[in-house]
């Protein structure tokens, strides 16, 4: 049997990098290496490599993404958090190429991932609800700052609007700390988002489409520890978190949250393994969404993997579900 060239794009330009390179080496762990050669692709700005089991870094040759000794790669399995694996740059560059990969395709990507322009299409769906939110392009004037505090409502969620990770995202409880936040958010990405804070219990669910069925699986709670008010980098990555799955909630809910996260998949045409995180308003007993995340963490202890785990999907079969998919 001739094994399959199996590039796990990892890295990246962002906040995300050094998560993506966890998730990389948790997907490269439970590959089946009898069946594929499976390279380390790590992506940065100074350069492309192939990290090598010995460590040397064997450059990619970007014209035709080859490296030494293989004359093509039949699958890229991008595990890059962030840009340019989340944003739809790697797909389109594939797209040339005609490579396949593992992800959702360069329009749902490149949709999803900023924010301030997938938010409104999703509204416009009537399934689910979202916040109320302004869209930066630079950074605002006294009177643009007057006019965000005559349109939200405090307090305030400022975030970069192509991001992940919770990178450069601040709670703001008053109009004096908007602004700080706001610069903050800009040293992360070009247009920042200033959405109203929607306060109740978060939720998580992922969904994914094989070649015979798609798969919704069990929701995920998400519940900051400590002085954590959100699910922020720390609580995402330190360990200031319980993340619990399936949830402890109304069945009713966690139906309803599966329901819109298969109708989200193919509403936004979604490809591979895709997260939807909402905010359930318990006092309104309302659903709004935050976000898709196209590639979702893959380390041990991400969401995803153990959502899958709770259904009875090892990782290693689902990282053999995500490339028989995708080929």
């Amino acid at each position: 049997m001739n094994k399959k060239n199996i590039a796990l794009v990892m890295g990246g330009y962002s906040g995300e990098h050094d998560i993506s390179i966890q998730s990389g080496c948790q997907v490269y762990d439970n590959l089946d290496h009898n069946k594929y050669n499976v390279y380390k692709i790590v992506v940065e700005r100074d350069g492309w490599y192939w990290l090598d089991t010995d460590g040397t870094h064997r450059p990619v040759n970007r014209d035709n993404f080859t490296v030494e000794g293989v004359a093509r790669f039949d699958l890229a399995f991008i595990i890059i958090h962030g840009n340019p694996g989340e944003n739809g740059v790697l797909q389109g560059y594939f797209d040339m190429l005609g490579i396949p990969y593992t992800t959702c395709g360069f329009y749902t990507s490149s949709l999803t991932f900023q924010k301030g322009f997938c938010n409104p299409v999703v509204k416009s769906f009537g399934i689910v609800s979202v916040a109320k939110s302004m869209l930066l392009y630079c950074e605002p004037d006294e009177a643009k700052l007057c006019d965000i505090n005559a349109q939200l409502r405090y307090p305030l969620f400022v975030k970069p609007a192509a991001g992940g990770s919770s990178v450069a995202t601040t709670k703001v409880k008053s109009p004096d700390q908007l602004l700080p936040a706001i610069r903050e958010s800009f040293t992360e990405d070009k247009q920042v988002l200033v959405e109203e804070c929607i306060t109740g219990r978060e939720f998580d669910c992922g969904v994914f489409r094989t070649k015979e069925q798609k798969l919704v699986f069990p929701i995920t709670e998400i519940i900051p520890l400590g002085n954590h008010e959100f699910f922020d980098y720390e609580a995402k990555y330190q360990g200031f978190s319980n993340e619990v799955t399936p949830a402890q909630c109304d069945e009713e809910l966690a139906r309803h949250i599966q329901e819109v996260s298969s109708q989200l998949y193919d509403l936004l045409n979604c490809r591979g393994i895709v997260r939807f995180d909402y905010i359930h308003d318990t006092a309104r007993n309302e659903l709004f969404f935050l976000e898709a995340n196209t590639i979702p963490g893959q380390s041990a202890e991400s969401i995803v993997p153990k959502q899958a785990r709770a259904m009875g999907i090892s990782t290693r079969q689902l990282y053999e579900m995500v490339i028989q998919s995708s080929l």
